[in-house]
């Protein structure tokens, strides 16, 4: 398994860890000029939720790995937090954020992975 897909599966264990939600994975590396190999989408209820999710991803990405993200956006407000480790970024919203913004959308000829949600 190459570098990339081990970051990812290692981010999606950390969002499932604290029940982040609507998990979504978009491997855009087929896309003409793409910003990075993948994005991550996922969800928290609240912005408490958004920031343990956050948290959840920065601490097993570096336990795991040894890699911090190179930049981070959105921590203060917990809305909608970016989070850019090179090949992956990770976006966790709240919902309403989420929808608003419809990035799913945007990278719709993208291969998308739905991540089934932990109860």
């Amino acid at each position: 398994m190459n570098e990339t897909k081990i970051l990812v599966n290692t981010i999606v264990d950390a969002l499932q860890d604290k029940k982040g939600k609507k998990i979504i994975t978009m491997n855009l590396s087929k896309l003409e000029g793409p910003v990075c190999q993948y994005f991550i989408i996922c969800q928290g209820n609240t912005p408490v939720q958004v920031s343990a999710l956050s948290d959840s991803v920065w601490d097993l990405v570096y336990d795991r790995l040894h890699e911090k993200p190179m930049g981070a956006a959105g921590m203060r407000e917990a809305q909608w937090i970016a989070m850019d480790y090179g090949t992956v970024m990770l976006h966790i919203f709240i919902p309403a954020a989420r929808e608003y913004y419809n990035l799913e959308n945007l990278w719709a000829d993208a291969d998308v992975t739905e991540i089934p949600d932990i109860l």
